[in-house]
C-alpha cells in the first residue's frame, strides 16, 4: 500500500537559506572599519530631528516616520546591525549630539560652521527656506528684510539662524527654542518676520490667522547624512556612497512621495 507523500519542506528552507546567504554576502561586503565607524557599539544611534516636518514626524502612536528614518532603516539593514532611533526636537540639539559623540549617524543641513564637527555625505534632499510676516506688514519681497528695524525670528542653532548670521547685516536675528517654536515666538514677541522651513511656515499661516509667506524663497538648504568627526574616514566615505544609491535608486523619491513631503526635492547626484 502506498501513503501519500508528506509535503516537502525543502523549498521554504531553501529560500531561507538562499535569503541569509545574500543578507551575509551583503554584510562581508562592507568593510569593517566602516561598520566600526557606524556602528561602533554593535547597534547605530541615529539622531531624528522633530524640528524639520520635511524629515521626520510622529505617526497615530507617537512612533518616529519620515523620509529620515526611512534611509536611518535602511542603513542600519545593510550594516546588518540593530538601529536605535535618538529623537530631538531641534538641529542644534543633533549637532551637539554629534559633537559629543553620542549619535552614530545624523540628518542635517550643509553648513561651513557644522563642518567643524560633523563629516557630510552630499545631499539627498533639498529644501526651501522662506520668510513669513503678517498680512499688513509692508514688506512684499524677500530682498526687502534685510533692513534696520526688521527683527528676524529663527530657530535656535537651525540651518537659517546659522545662514541668516552670516547672510543678515542690518536687520537683527531673534531665536526661538527650537524651529517648531518660530512663528508662536514671532506673534507673542510682535517680531517683523519669521525665517524657516517653507511647509512649516505654510501650516503655520493655517493655523495662526492674519499670516502669509513671502513669495519664493530666501535659501536653499542641502540636507544631508552626517556623523561625528572623530570618526574614521571609512565610515562617511561608505555613508556618501549610501546617499548617492538613495538618490539614483529612487528610495528617497519613493520616501518622499510616501510620506506626502512637499517643499522638498531629491538633490542631484554627487558629481
Amino acid at each position: 500500500m502506498r501513503y501519500p507523500a508528506l509535503p516537502s519542506r525543502r523549498g521554504p528552507l531553501l529560500a531561507l537559506f538562499l535569503l541569509l546567504s545574500l543578507f551575509m554576502t551583503a554584510c562581508s561586503t562592507i568593510p569593517p572599519a566602516a561598520r566600526e565607524a557606524l556602528a561602533p557599539q554593535g547597534t547605530m544611534r541615529a539622531a531624528i530631528n522633530f524640528g524639520n516636518p520635511i524629515l521626520a514626524n510622529k505617526d497615530a502612536s507617537g512612533q518616529p516616520v519620515g523620509v529620515s528614518v526611512d534611509l536611518a532603516r535602511e542603513l542600519a539593514s545593510r550594516l546588518g546591525v540593530k538601529l536605535e532611533l535618538v529623537t530631538f526636537t531641534a538641529a542644534g540639539q543633533v549637532v551637539e549630539a554629534l559633537k559629543a559623540d553620542q549619535v552614530d549617524v545624523a540628518f542635517v543641513a550643509i553648513d561651513p560652521l557644522r563642518g567643524q564637527d560633523v563629516r557630510y555625505s552630499a545631499a539627498y534632499v533639498v529644501i526651501e527656506g522662506a520668510y513669513l510676516v503678517r498680512q499688513d506688514s509692508p514688506l512684499q519681497r524677500n530682498e526687502e528684510v534685510d533692513r534696520p528695524g526688521q527683527r528676524i525670528a529663527v530657530g535656535k542653532g537651525s540651518a537659517y539662524d546659522l545662514y541668516l548670521s552670516r547672510e543678515i547685516k542690518q536687520a537683527t536675528l531673534e531665536r526661538a527654542p527650537t524651529s517648531p517654536a518660530v512663528v508662536d515666538y514671532f506673534v507673542a514677541n510682535q517680531l517683523e518676520v519669521a525665517a524657516g522651513v517653507k511647509q512649516q511656515l505654510e501650516a503655520d499661516a493655517r493655523r495662526v490667522p492674519g499670516l502669509r509667506l513671502l513669495p519664493g524663497r530666501f535659501m536653499v538648504i542641502n540636507q544631508a547624512m552626517g556623523t561625528p568627526r572623530v570618526r574614521n574616514e571609512a565610515g562617511v566615505a561608505y555613508l556618501r556612497d549610501f546617499v548617492e544609491e538613495m538618490k539614483a535608486s529612487g528610495f528617497v523619491a519613493q520616501a518622499l512621495q510616501r510620506h506626502k513631503i512637499e517643499g522638498a526635492a531629491v538633490a542631484p547626484a554627487e558629481r
